[in-house]
């Protein structure tokens, strides 16, 4: 299974797994949802063996580790709200995470050896662009790519908005194979909202043969798992499509996408 739908518990409060464990069908990646209640004491977690990168979804957090803590990173009312902020672990650091107001937090992990120093990154050091063109525009925030080169081993995280109508990862891209300078091989993962949120998107995924493939409706709170293939996103018109990405693979941190062969030359028709 790579689709996985909301089926998380309302008004709960604490960790909540969302794609992790024998369910899980990727090798590198694992994901969860961290729910903060006012008046509740700080939910402790450590990850063996995965560098953690927490980013505030929304509300109001604070983050410990060890000697450092930081109050107040984050708040946003929604993820449509402008950028993140987020705390960046090495594996195997125990942290606590507590908040003041309600609070959602994705918790997304990568293998990774121990090593390395906990870092914030803040809303003004996220990088926002519009990527695409014609129907494929949407707002890419680089949460940690080239910014912690060095300072993280595998992951690679940021978030995408789509406008209604307006396609992402698109051209389809993938990369599933370590090619050179042609592609590089990451295993990826997407967490959707939806605004408002009854909503949806389709996901499409396909692999090397355009005959096959499956198309999956996107509603808020939905994730899903990309080992590998073409995985082009559409929000539906009317309705603004958010989604979080991360990623992490076998080899470095530098992205070489593939493009389809076949729409590779949507890029020229403008």
């Amino acid at each position: 299974m790579l689709f996985f739908r909301n089926n998380r518990e309302d008004g709960a409060a604490g960790y909540q797994a969302v794609i992790e464990g024998t369910a899980n069908p990727l090798k590198w990646l694992s994901f969860g949802i961290l729910s903060l209640k006012p008046g509740h004491p700080p939910v402790a977690l450590r990850f063996e063996g995965e560098e953690t990168a927490l980013v505030v979804l929304t509300g109001t957090v604070a983050v410990s580790v060890g000697e450092h803590r930081w109050d107040r990173l984050g708040g946003r009312r929604s993820v449509f709200d402008g950028s993140p902020a987020s705390v960046y672990l090495p594996a195997d650091t125990p942290f606590a995470v507590s908040a003041a107001e309600e609070a959602e937090v994705a918790v997304c992990r990568a293998r990774a050896q121990a090593g390395g120093e906990p870092f914030v990154v803040h809303p003004d050091e996220v990088r926002v662009a519009g990527r695409g063109q014609d129907h494929w525009r949407r707002q890419v925030r680089d949460i940690l790519t080239s910014n912690a080169n060095g300072r993280v081993q595998r992951l690679v995280v940021g978030e995408t908005i789509n406008a209604g109508g307006e396609w992402s990862g698109y051209p389809p891209h993938r990369h599933q194979q370590e090619r050179g300078a042609e592609e590089a091989a990451f295993e990826e993962l997407y967490y959707y909202r939806l605004n408002p949120p009854h909503g949806f998107g389709v996901q499409v995924h396909y692999g090397s043969r355009q005959s096959s493939g499956e198309a999956y409706v996107a509603r808020d709170g939905d994730a899903f798992a990309i080992p590998d293939g073409y995985h082009p996103v559409v929000a539906a018109g009317g309705y603004e499509l958010y989604y979080l990405w991360f990623m992490a693979g076998p080899g470095g941190r530098v992205l070489v996408p593939y493009e389809d062969p076949a729409h590779r030359w949507v890029n020229s028709s403008a």
